[in-house]
């Protein structure tokens, strides 16, 4: 984690909040997430079929975590990790964590990912897009 290292020494705030961790980023420290759109079938307001359109965080198997989301701090980290097709959000690092924390799943900040196929390839992307506009 780079981050580890240019993080600020921390100390205690004068307002007597409680300072991020040595090596812990800013509470609201952009990150890119892979994720992905996706949708319920649901009734809406007037009483019509309609989709419930929500956001998922991708998942990826890690062998002492389980499942850990993964927070990469620049876009192109994201992109050298899991390919240039890969869906993904921006969100804060803090919020985020927070989330994670409550369903059990720890996130991994900058990860390095083994060489493999990525996970979402153009093809993926477009088939995807056809099967939402239905």
């Amino acid at each position: 984690m780079d981050l580890v290292e240019a993080a600020p020494p921390t100390s205690a705030a004068e307002d007597g909040r409680p300072r991020p961790k040595p090596g812990v980023p800013p509470y609201h420290t952009p990150v890119f997430v892979p994720a992905h759109p996706r949708s319920v079938a649901s009734t809406g307001t007037s009483g019509r079929p309609a989709r419930v359109p929500f956001i998922v965080c991708e998942l990826f198997a890690h062998p002492a975590h389980g499942s850990v989301a993964f927070a990469f701090t620049a876009l192109d980290k994201l992109v050298e990790a899991l390919g240039e097709a890969q869906p993904w959000v921006a969100a804060s690092i803090g919020p985020l964590a927070e989330a994670m924390d409550e369903q059990g799943v720890v996130v991994l900040l900058d990860p390095v990912v083994a060489p493999q196929e990525p996970n979402w390839r153009p093809e993926d992307l477009a088939a995807y897009a056809r099967e939402v506009r239905r």
